[in-house]
């Protein structure tokens, strides 16, 4: 395999890299936009079964009450439905693939930039040595 060949297919396995990076970016951010969407948009809560008239509760982060520990005890149905602890959870997931979509595509970004550093190198090193030649040939 000569050198470009092995340089092209190193370019293509930084492309590779660099869209799964992007793509698990892509999927943090969803999460984060759910997270959002847990904590800031207003919710309707059934009391019963088919309820024509659902409660209006006031977004998570917005509210003033108790927690859901409390809130059915006090006939607050809203505590009960939308807590905490599922908002921290996509919180929690959405970590690690951040974490590793930062690192794929810095990698592959990384991996490309080498690649071209690599490849003017070698051009510039054919330059020199045509013009070294060229120079011998003349003398």
């Amino acid at each position: 395999m000569r050198s470009s060949e092995y340089d092209l297919d190193s370019r293509d396995r930084a492309d590779r890299t660099r869209a799964w990076g992007i793509g698990l970016l892509v999927v943090a951010g969803l999460l984060w936009s759910w997270f959002t969407l847990l904590l800031l948009t207003p919710y309707e809560v059934d009391r019963k079964p088919d309820d024509r008239y659902p409660v209006e509760c006031e977004p998570r982060l917005m509210t003033e009450r108790g927690t859901a520990n409390e809130g059915l005890i006090h006939g607050d149905y809203c505590q009960n439905e939308r807590d905490w602890p599922e908002a921290v959870v996509v919180l929690g997931l959405s970590v690690p693939v951040s974490v590793a979509g930062a690192v794929l595509f810095t990698s592959g970004s990384v991996s490309r930039r080498m690649s071209a550093h690599a490849e003017a190198m070698r051009e510039l090193d054919r330059i020199a040595d045509e013009r070294e030649a060229r120079t011998a040939r003349a003398r």
